[in-house]
């Protein structure tokens, strides 16, 4: 059954009672939507993160801005003070915006062959197998396959077409976006002669709770452990986590980052997009790797940032230059000494 669209609004008193935030101003002034300074107009509330756009304050048509102590000292409208005022605008937009299925109970075109909440919404042609567990007010959109013994915990939210392979676990408010594959085989196979033996893939994909991954990005299951998404990790699209990889809780990989197989992050990592790790690595918490660049050792020194990406050669040629690019710093020490003594006989000459 279709869901009529609900309009919501809050005061900023409202806002800040849920949110936290002093109110400076008109605390009864009714916010229907987040805008940005520019474009923000009447019952709309926009926020300053970046300094740049500061002199936006005094142009502004927002009913009211979320700003820092420091900004709101010399804005006279109303406003909601707080130390983070982008982290605050998110929350606010979440609340304004709650995502909503648009649809509830069980379609009849779905096929389930498991006993199912009240709660929850399943859309048409939507497959679950047998023993299936799904949490309260979970929500499974249109084209989902849910393999056997599969966990869902509640509230989380499977959009078009995701497939969860047999034996996955979920955890409570996850949200997983359209084509994304959670547990197919890992990349497993024993080489015999010139051919190669599939090695049975037995574990399964954990994901902890408040965790989001993107669209199209898959996750493989573990060959013998289980491979494992901590809590409020946040995967972008087109991300390939390969078998026994251990996530850190709060990491974030953007998008085309690959990680192969068996990799452990610590929390709070951060990979940016197109990063590649290789395999059996070790990431020191709050690793941060730029876009592009390529991991080949661990990383043992927390909260470190980490840039680069060699030329593709032959194993042997890279080898032999990769000695070499690591002694060039010293090597330009020694140039730059050498320089400056040839100087010196120059002179007493």
């Amino acid at each position: 059954m279709q869901q009529p669209a609900k309009v919501i609004s809050f005061t900023l008193a409202e806002i800040a009672a849920q949110l936290g935030g002093d109110v400076l101003g008109d605390g009864d002034i009714r916010i229907f939507q987040v805008s940005t300074l520019a474009a923000a107009g009447e019952g709309e509330i926009a926020f300053l993160a970046n300094r740049k756009y500061r002199g936006q304050l005094q142009t502004t048509r927002a009913a009211a801005v979320l700003l820092s102590p420091a900004d709101a000292a010399g804005y006279a409208g109303a406003c909601i003070v707080t130390a983070n005022p982008y982290a605050y605008y998110a929350r606010v937009a979440s609340l304004l915006n709650p995502v909503q299925a648009g649809f509830c109970g069980v379609h009849p075109g779905a096929t389930v062959d498991s006993v199912v909440p009240d709660s929850v919404a399943i859309g048409p042609q939507v497959c679950i197998g047998r023993n299936v567990e799904l949490g309260d007010s979970v929500v499974i959109h249109a084209g989902c396959v849910i393999g056997d013994g599969v966990r869902i915990g509640a509230g989380s939210m499977l959009y078009p077409n995701v497939t969860v392979y047999h034996g996955c676990e979920l955890g409570e408010r996850v949200i997983i976006h359209s084509g994304a594959v959670i547990g197919a085989d890992g990349f497993g196979f024993a080489p015999e002669g010139k051919s190669w033996v599939k090695i049975p893939q037995i574990g399964i994909v954990r994901i902890g709770n408040d965790v989001e991954i993107g669209a199209n990005t898959t996750i493989d299951r573990g060959a013998l452990e289980d491979t494992l998404i901590g809590d409020g990790c946040k995967i972008d699209n087109l991300v390939q986590i390969a078998h026994n990889c251990r996530i850190g809780p709060n990491s974030v990989l953007a998008g085309c980052v690959g990680i192969a197989g068996s990799v452990t992050m610590g929390e709070h990592c951060v990979v940016g997009g197109a990063g590649m790790v290789t395999g059996h690595l070790s990431l020191a918490e709050g690793t941060t790797i730029s876009a592009g660049s390529l991991v080949m050792k661990s990383i043992n020194e927390p909260g470190q940032r980490y840039t680069g990406v060699f030329p593709l050669d032959t194993h042997d040629d890279w080898v032999h230059n990769a000695a070499h690019i690591r002694r060039l710093g010293k090597l330009a020490d020694r140039v730059s000494e050498l320089e400056k003594k040839l100087k010196e006989i120059e002179i007493r000459d």
